[in-house]
């Protein structure tokens, strides 16, 4: 038996089922947020400096764009909205900004674009555009751009500054069967927290163990499945938990109190190590919060 396996038994021997969940939280700590940054964006400019810090999103003004947010929308966000500002102690302001990007203005702006039905690949680029124009991110001056998911979130680093852009498809308001409304919420909720968070996807492969965080993805094989199909719905939702866990609240207070300069690199996690206790203690406090309960997820949130 290797050694590593031998003192992991060991301590959850020695500590019981609260070593075993401080040892799971500390791996899962590390696995979505020790990472170097990656990119998908073709010929992007890589030598700006990059510092990833969850702390740099408290207090940054969400604007809305595209389609107007339904109400199933409009109520996860404003959830979302007062969760952060609880956390980090600071209000996310909000406003909808019309069709265009541009109309948002530059500084700590997070920009969400709703849509239904086919993705507007041609906003999506405009708003790209107009961000490297912003920002100086060093994309090609005549990219284009397309949605890979229903769901997809990016942050960009450039010379003059980093600004983060959500694409979310939203419900039809035709649409309002139980389903639709658990995927359309689900995907946003996912969206805005890692953007909020800076936390990266976790693979679990083994589908039996049950979701500790929202971050937790079960591979599933979606090529060619239209994104309004019922099957395709089906297999997102069953992939990850419908909403946050208690993992997630745990790290978003992390994410706020941990003095480092960077939230991936090796002294995010070594804080949370040694402030576990205190983190859990706000985290339960915030769990306890039925206002903030309609985007929680209740089937993981008290997982082990």
């Amino acid at each position: 038996m290797p050694r590593f396996i031998l003192l992991i038994m060991m301590l959850c021997l020695a500590g019981g089922p609260l070593a075993a969940d401080r040892l799971a939280y500390l791996d899962m700590a590390r696995r979505g947020w020790t990472y170097d940054l990656r990119t998908t964006m073709p010929r992007r400019n890589l030598s700006t400096p990059v510092n990833i810090s969850g702390r740099d999103m408290a207090g940054s003004s969400l604007c809305l764009v595209g389609q107007p947010p339904h109400p199933a929308s409009l109520d996860t966000i404003n959830v979302f909205r007062a969760l952060a500002h609880h956390v980090f102690g600071k209000p996310i302001p909000m406003r909808y900004a019309g069709p265009d990007a541009s109309a948002c203005g530059s500084g700590r702006t997070v920009i969400l674009r709703l849509y239904s039905g086919h993705p507007p690949n041609q906003a999506l680029s405009a708003d790209l555009g107009w961000m490297n124009r912003i920002y100086g991110l060093g994309l090609g001056s005549h990219s284009s751009f397309a949605a890979t998911s229903p769901g997809m979130a990016q942050t960009f680093f450039g010379r003059r500054g980093q600004g983060t852009h959500i694409m979310v498809k939203q419900s039809p308001r035709s649409q309002s069967g139980s389903l639709e409304r658990a995927f359309y919420k689900s995907i946003l909720i996912e969206e805005l927290y890692q953007s909020f968070t800076f936390g990266m996807d976790i693979l679990l492969f083994d589908q039996t163990a049950g979701f500790q965080s929202k971050l937790q993805e079960t591979p599933v094989s979606l090529y060619h499945l239209p994104w309004d199909s019922r099957v395709f719905m089906r297999n997102m939702v069953n992939s990850n938990p419908s909403g946050l866990c208690r993992f997630d609240v745990f790290m978003m207070h992390a994410v706020a109190q941990a003095p480092v300069g960077q939230t991936t690199e090796p002294a995010f996690i070594n804080y949370i190590d040694q402030h576990y206790d205190d983190l859990m203690r706000r985290t339960e406090l915030t769990l306890g919060d039925a206002q903030f309960a309609p985007i929680f997820d209740p089937a993981c949130r008290s997982a082990n």
